[in-house]
């Protein structure tokens, strides 16, 4: 059951009564019998795990920023470093070995 809050406008008392949603709001106060005043309030209902926040799902623009973060700016093209075999380096210092 929710608790709502509830403000006396003769005492100036703050209560906090736990009641159905479907009950109707309370009107005179239990302490001096004056007018109450439903108070708006923060939920204590708390929301836990994953697939609440806004970094667990990225929106698709946020997947491309990312991704081109990763590659570098956009616009940049992209260099790839080629690394050369031992094989590949053998083969060119014997065909340099020949030719000399």
């Amino acid at each position: 059951m929710p608790i709502y809050e509830y403000e006396c406008q003769k005492c100036n008392k703050h209560h906090e009564i736990m009641q159905k949603i479907t009950d109707k709001p309370l009107s005179k106060c239990p302490d001096c019998g004056g007018k109450l005043k439903k108070m708006i309030s923060n939920t204590s209902f708390v929301l836990k795990g994953t697939g609440w926040y806004a970094t667990d799902y990225a929106s698709d623009k946020k997947k491309r920023k990312g991704a081109e973060a990763k590659a570098g700016k956009p616009g940049e093209p992209k260099t790839e470093k080629k690394e050369e075999s031992k094989a590949g380096k053998k083969a060119e210092a014997k065909e340099s070995a020949v030719s000399k």
